[in-house]
């Protein structure tokens, strides 16, 4: 877990920041109420506190994903456990010898955004073409929600790769 765990709690902001954006009328938002056949008035009386809460949820969730993703270093300290955990262990020496030589390679804002760009690319868009094929959705829907997971994962991976800070263990 990264000393500074609270960045989960930022990051899962930006699906509701980018969303209000990207979802807004001056953007994508009347071709995803055109693609969905909604009106604004099906909009509106929404529980908008029960619906946000739950999406932050959700980006909670996602941020804590994307980080295995984006930060290669974990990889290694998953690979280790739970040996990696044991005080002065072979694995726990090993763990901290590699982030003190290793740790900051590929810690940047730009490597964690390229990431989530892969993940929303590679991940996202078979899952919602797969959903949009059954639903006989057109592939224009599949580009409207394609588009905000592809800057919202880039966004969430790039602030995760540049801050989450894991250091040696002890």
């Amino acid at each position: 877990m990264p000393v500074n765990f609270y960045m989960y709690f930022i990051t899962a902001l930006i699906p509701l920041i980018v969303g209000s954006i990207y979802y807004s009328p001056m953007l994508a938002g009347n071709a995803w109420m055109e693609e969905n056949n909604f009106t604004k008035e099906d909009l509106e009386g929404g529980n908008m506190v029960k619906i946000l809460s739950l999406a932050y949820l959700c980006g909670i969730f996602i941020s804590f994903s994307l980080t295995g993703i984006v930060i290669h270093q974990y990889g290694a300290f998953s690979m280790m456990m739970p040996e990696v955990k044991e005080s002065g262990s072979s694995a726990m020496n090993t763990f901290n010898g590699l982030m003190t030589e290793f740790g900051g390679n590929f810690r940047t804002f730009g490597h964690g955004a390229l990431h989530g760009v892969i993940t929303a690319l590679l991940f996202v868009f078979p899952i919602i073409a797969t959903n949009s094929l059954f639903e006989r959705k057109s592939w224009r829907y599949n580009l409207i929600h394609v588009g905000y997971w592809l800057i919202t994962l880039a966004l969430v991976g790039g602030v995760l790769c540049a801050t989450l800070d894991f250091g040696t263990l002890s």
